[in-house]
């Protein structure tokens, strides 16, 4: 038997699931065992659940193609064959807490990609670079499930990757005024381009719910647990636009900020291209080596030159300079299905094994 840890994709055939599956492909840690969807995909095996709707630009795993696909609301079956699971369900948000706090009950982790959980007080939301310490909640939640191993843990929206691991490399330049406006991929949607046709050449300027959840959800990641629970931060303020573009892959961020400290732009970029958080001190699979880079060129960075950075898991910053009304200002990009979703929740899941949170099932 395989020593690699027993996974399985909550929602499987949508878009992150599929790049969860993509991802998890020859994993050193962790194999796809079980794929649990809606109860129309039950009973297929995977490749035929899926069909022509495979949308990776890689081939589907071999591995996969033959598993038979579980209904996702039968939970005791589901977790009875796993170690613990990555949630990418489709689902309304009161669906998706409960659903994923029942497989948490069943003593079965949840690593989740949806945002249900991303406010739930001792459910942690985490930037395995950033703020690694919140896992130190998972105790109280755990209390509060009555479970011995189960818990849910989440990652933060697609969008805020692209500049919050920047503020946070700058946080003893002390950040307290951010204007952002993201230029969002349609994959963030769930989207390709032969399904969303009306994207092409276009742009639309409202994404629902986006700008509240970039502007609250750094401010819960820059938080601390205090009694049991995560009390987000009070600063910066942060005020955001978003906006779909037609770009299949990468959300780019263009960002002003205030500082309290003055900094030359020196300072700035040997903090961002200095910046490693746990995940590189502990060298973790899926860890990029170098998690922000600083280009030089007026031009970068560029979704087509740039998204893949590190495998997709790196950030890339450019065109910092000073501004006649804030501080400073610059343009992040970042890969929105792999760093901003199922690459950071399998980020997260090696860092909670690395720390014993999640192991084999007796």
């Amino acid at each position: 038997m395989s020593e690699k840890l027993r996974v399985g994709i909550l929602g499987g055939t949508g878009m992150v699931g599929q790049r969860f599956i993509a991802l998890l492909e020859n994993h050193p840690w962790f194999e796809v065992t079980t794929i649990a969807a809606s109860p129309r995909s039950a009973g297929k095996t995977y490749e035929e659940a899926v069909g022509e709707r495979w949308k990776m630009t890689t081939p589907m795993p071999e591995a996969v193609k033959s598993i038979l696909v579980m209904n996702v609301n039968e939970v005791e079956k589901v977790a009875d064959e796993v170690d613990f699971v990555f949630s990418a369900v489709d689902m309304t948000k009161e669906e998706i807490k409960k659903i994923e706090e029942e497989y948490a009950r069943t003593e079965t982790p949840v690593v989740s990609n949806n945002s249900a959980h991303r406010w739930t007080p001792d459910v942690p939301m985490v930037v395995p670079e950033i703020n690694p310490e919140h896992f130190d909640v998972i105790p109280f939640q755990k209390k509060r499930l009555g479970t011995e191993r189960g818990f849910v843990a989440v990652k933060p929206n697609c969008s805020i990757q692209s500049y919050a691991p920047v503020l946070t490399a700058w946080k003893e330049f002390e950040p307290y005024e951010v204007v952002a406006s993201t230029y969002q991929a349609i994959s963030g949607a769930g989207k390709t381009f032969k399904d969303w046709p009306e994207m092409v050449e276009n742009i639309i300027p409202y994404i629902g719910g986006e700008e509240e959840k970039s502007e609250k959800e750094p401010l819960r990641i820059w938080g601390e647990i205090k009694d049991g629970v995560i009390v987000p931060a009070q600063s910066p303020v942060i005020t955001c636009q978003c906006i779909r573009v037609p770009v299949l892959n990468g959300h780019t961020a263009s960002v002003f900020v205030k500082l309290r400290k003055d900094p030359s732009k020196e300072e700035l970029i040997e903090k961002l291209a200095g910046f490693q958080g746990l995940p590189q001190k502990l060298d973790l699979p899926s860890a990029p080596k170098q998690f922000i880079q600083y280009l030089e060129e007026d031009n970068r960075p560029q979704v087509n030159l740039d998204v893949d950075f590190e495998k997709g898991m790196g950030i890339s910053v450019g065109r910092l300079r000073k501004d006649t009304v804030y501080d400073w200002k610059f343009v992040g990009l970042s890969h929105n299905t792999v760093r901003g979703a199922a690459g950071g929740a399998v980020l997260c899941a090696e860092l909670l094994k690395a720390q014993g949170y999640i192991s084999r099932k007796e």
